[in-house]
């Protein structure tokens, strides 16, 4: 047991960040590993040990915070500093996903027939569905405003409503994703065209998928009445992790969609 300089607060050593650290970097390696030898059951047995240690590490937060009421205003600030560098991590991902294209558009190799995009590569209109779902996301970056905004006047049908607007967004968004790549008339092997354009929207999908599921859990916790006027810090940081999803749509949409035509 470890104490802390605040007055009836006891912390217990979790086993959880040194779990998910190790199942990590067995994954870096099942990737090589099925590089070179085939070994996907590997892989797979690595990525449910990682949901299962996400999905206990959750349940122990959640138990520590609204049922031990261990989670005072210092480790509440903790954990939105930890939000906010997670974020600031996250942006220098899409950084580089950024920085690799403009590179490759802006003096495109020989290798690539001094062309961006090469040669029989036929793009996606950014006026169709990459348009629709630039408008979908706005719209769901406005209805994730309005929810703590109406659950601190402690409106709860209304926060509840726009909730699940933005749930109902965020799953049409990805549905019209998948149509565009199932359209898409190039593979992810198609020079480094393909490889950075579905690099790139393939994690922001993955996002908005991880997205998605925080606010299942806040939606989920509300109804069972586990979020209070004084503590309700993760439902303060699914809209910032939304916004920060729709910001970089936006740079998406502007570079790879827009720049290419």
């Amino acid at each position: 047991m470890m104490k802390l300089n605040q007055p009836y607060f006891i912390l217990t050593l979790s086993p959880w960040p040194i779990l998910m650290s190790l199942n990590t970097f067995n994954l870096m390696i099942s990737n090589i590993m099925i590089m070179n030898f085939k070994m996907n059951l590997i892989m797979f047995m690595n990525l449910m040990l990682i949901l299962l240690i996400s999905l206990m590490w959750s349940r122990d937060i959640i138990r520590e915070s609204t049922f031990q009421g261990n989670h005072n205003f210092y480790i509440m600030n903790l954990i939105k500093l930890s939000m906010i560098l997670f974020i600031i991590s996250e942006m220098f991902l899409f950084i580089s996903f950024f920085w690799n294209f403009l590179h490759n558009s802006l003096a495109p190799s020989i290798e690539l027939g001094l062309n961006w995009p090469p040669k029989n590569i036929i793009f996606f209109n950014p006026l169709l569905i990459p348009l629709l779902n630039t408008i979908i996301l706005l719209t769901s970056s406005f209805t994730i405003t309005l929810t703590p905004f109406f659950f601190l006047k402690k409106k709860k049908k209304k926060t509840i409503m726009f909730m699940n607007l933005t749930i109902i967004l965020s799953i049409y968004f990805l549905i019209l994703q998948m149509i565009e790549y199932n359209q898409a008339t190039f593979t992810f092997s198609d020079s480094i065209f393909g490889s950075s354009f579905y690099m790139a929207t393939g994690f922001h999908g993955l996002h908005v998928i991880i997205g998605t599921i925080f606010l299942l859990v806040n939606l989920m916790r509300l109804y069972k009445l586990q979020i209070s006027f004084m503590h309700h810090i993760k439902f303060e940081m699914a809209p910032w992790y939304w916004h920060f999803i729709d910001i970089i749509w936006l740079f998406l949409y502007m570079t790879f969609y827009w720049w290419n035509n």
